[in-house]
């Protein structure tokens, strides 16, 4: 017997369809729950294991504090000993808003936006120079690369704001009596009649042993011309500085950066058009011109044909007096025919137009409704998709801006700050927890992703990695962590690399508990715990508990059995023929090459390859919306390609994902199902 302190002992546990079977659980271990679907898994690792571990942890909370949590019922089971803080990493699609990317979920942005208020420099957005507060101290550091004995004529800008009289007493009551003005030194007293003067502080031979007058005299210039000074170098080269944030060459002031104007989930650094989110809603043209093989007459525009005849004959007319052919289909137009019928002219509002006054009407229910059937979600014309303000953007690290950086892969993110080489201690510490997260991402086999692709269009095998690299990030010990397949949608070249961080989170002292039917993942596993033999009524077993070399010879087990090699998935011997065909012409969203792709019909067919080589790209983005869009259907707007044949050979298309099917409790497979009918 395992000692008391060292394993989770639950007794008489009847969740569910589970039978009141007792069972030990090692921690500081990795322990596979298997068995055949239905036979109990989940209610013994969520609906018991968590369930009770989480309602311990909460149950420490005062009672004030606890009101504002869910309650959590206590799982049907007589006793559970020895179960530490449970976390619980789940399948699904749990995340909806756009404003959640890989960045954002790994809590890799909140790292990052506190490197670049920390090293990043500014760039002029007019003449692209470098943008900083100097220091008299700052520029000696910058000139000290002259060569000795260089001429230096040191100014400061002088806007005059009385007469020319009242400005040279003004100068002279200062002390200041000399003027730069064409290379030349004019005497205050010739001032010219410019408002603009540059007024000359000091005039020396540079040497690198003079630093303490040379300050002075910076200091002096930065005081009287109000953060500006101007050093005239021989061959009328002029450098230029400033104590504000502020260009000195092009006068554009900058505001001081903090770390929330690096984030496009805060006001301070959102871009104002689309509020951080990257896309605007607004007439989707491609909506608009469903399909641009029709012609003007046979209603290409979709708004104006059949009802709308009023303006239908209004195009006609504009076509007629610019000469546009209506006989020809849509795509052979040119395209300031196509501009000149989307936005018109001073005698025909044109499509836009149109939609802008259907704007005026919104109040009417039918108009609404109509504006839903041709409005979709475009990239913001102002960020062009970044999500940031333009001022944001101007902050670079090594080249690259927050935006740029954020849609590097994961890998290549990897590679730029591994390469990064910095001096500061706090953002050394920040690199390195950037650094040691990407790593997690790639362990997983997610080095693909981009850091702001969003968390609502990754799989749920890929929602689940990246929220167990968020584990890994957190650093906890002692915490009883539950995963639900997380191999789903790996492939199996990666499944190592998963093992190797499933182990790492049990090697931090951990006690990780998966429910898997991976083979690789299971041999891997400190133990094993097998449900059964069937599912619903018929499972509800412990067939096996133990480690790998057991179950083998477990008699009841069809785990044991398959991985021995007794039962194996048949071939079938037959194969059904195609009865027609769907072609998808130049796929090229996302990581697609602008590949053709023919689907055979009346057949399973399987789209596979390894992890981010485009599988949910062709299938959901191309392939499902381009067909649902084809047959009239509101869906977003597809990934590119030039065009799919063959759609008069299905009826209708339906996408099965893994979002639940019912998002209210009176939701059942029945009601779903819709038998009550």
């Amino acid at each position: 017997m395992t000692a008391r302190n060292k394993v989770i002992r639950i007794t008489g546990v009847r969740q569910n369809n589970l039978k009141g079977f007792d069972l030990e659980i090692p921690l500081g271990s990795l322990t596979v729950i298997t068995g055949v679907s239905g036979a109990g898994k989940s209610s013994l690792a969520f609906e018991t294991l968590y369930a009770e571990g989480q309602r311990r942890y909460v149950e420490t909370f005062s009672t004030y504090a606890r009101q504002f949590m869910d309650r959590i019922d206590r799982p049907r089971v007589e006793a559970i000993e020895g179960i530490p803080p449970a976390l619980a990493i789940e399948q699904g699609d749990p995340v909806r808003t756009s404003r959640s990317t890989v960045g954002t979920m790994t809590e890799i942005t909140d790292y990052v936006k506190l490197l670049y208020e920390r090293i990043a420099g500014l760039f002029c957005r007019g003449c692209e120079r470098p943008v900083r507060k100097d220091t008299p101290q700052s520029i000696f550091s910058e000139i000290s690369g002259l060569e000795e004995r260089t001429p230096v004529v040191m100014t400061f800008p002088f806007e005059g704001r009385g007469s020319r009289e009242e400005n040279r007493e003004t100068l002279q009551q200062a002390g200041f009596y000399r003027l730069w003005k064409g290379g030349q030194l004019v005497p205050v007293e010739k001032a010219p009649d410019d408002r603009r003067w540059n007024v000359v502080v000091d005039r020396l031979h540079f040497k690198t042993k003079e630093r303490k007058r040379i300050i002075d005299s910076l200091e002096m210039a930065l005081k009287a011309g109000r953060g500006f000074v101007d050093l005239h170098l021989p061959g009328d080269e002029v450098l230029r500085f400033s104590s504000a944030l502020q260009c000195p060459y092009c006068d554009i002031p900058y505001r001081s950066p903090s770390a929330n104007f690096f984030s496009f989930n805060s006001p301070a650094g959102a871009c104002p058009t689309c509020r951080g989110f990257g896309r605007t809603v607004d007439v989707d043209l491609d909506l608009v011109v469903p399909d641009p093989g029709k012609s003007i007459r046979e209603g290409a525009v979709k708004p104006w044909a059949g009802i709308a005849r009023a303006e239908f004959e209004d195009l006609l007319d504009f076509c007629r007096r610019r000469r546009i052919p209506t006989n020809v289909p849509f795509r052979v137009l040119t395209e300031k025919q196509k501009a000149l019928i989307i936005g018109g002219d001073d005698t025909f509002y044109g499509i836009r137009g149109f939609f802008e006054w259907l704007e005026t009407k919104r109040y009417k229910l039918h108009v609404r409704v109509f504006l839903s059937r041709y409005r979709g979600y475009l990239i913001c014309p102002a960020c062009q998709g970044t999500r940031f303000q333009e001022e944001v953007l101007l902050w670079c690290i090594q080249g690259k801006n927050i935006a740029e950086l954020y849609a590097l892969s994961i890998e290549e993110a990897h590679g730029f700050f591994t390469e990064m080489d910095c001096q500061d201690e706090a953002a050394a510490i920040l690199l390195e927890e950037i650094r040691r997260r990407l790593k997690y991402l790639i362990e997983v086999g997610l080095g693909y992703l981009t850091l702001d692709r969003q968390s609502r269009t990754l799989s749920g095998g890929e929602v689940e990695r990246v929220s167990l690299t968020k584990a890994l990030g957190s650093s906890l010990v002692n915490t009883l962590y539950i995963l639900d397949e997380p191999t789903v949608g790996l492939h199996p070249r990666d499944s190592g690399r998963l093992l190797g961080i499933l182990r790492s989170l049990r090697d931090l002292g951990n006690t990780v508990v998966v429910v898997e039917h991976d083979p690789e993942i299971i041999r891997g596993a400190d133990h094993i715990v097998d449900l059964g033999p069937g599912a619903g009524e018929k499972g509800g077993g412990l067939l096996y508990s133990g480690p790998l070399k057991g179950i083998e010879q477990a008699a009841a087990s069809l785990t044991g059995r398959y991985l021995k090699g007794e039962f194996r998935i048949p071939i079938p011997k037959r194969r059904r023929k195609a009865k027609g065909f769907i072609v998808v012409k130049g796929a090229r969203e996302n990581n697609l090459r602008g590949i053709d792709v023919r689907i055979p019909l009346g057949v399973m067919v399987a789209i596979t390859g390894v992890s981010g080589s485009g599988k949910s790209t062709l299938g959901i983005d191309t392939l499902y919306r381009g067909l649902k869009r084809l047959k009239g259907g509101a869906e977003e707007k597809p990934g590119g390609f030039d065009a799919i044949e063959g759609v008069e050979n299905i009826r209708d298309v339906i996408l099965v994902d893994q979002r639940p099917i019912g998002k209210t409790p009176r939701a059942t497979p029945l009601t779903y199902l819709r038998s009550f009918r």
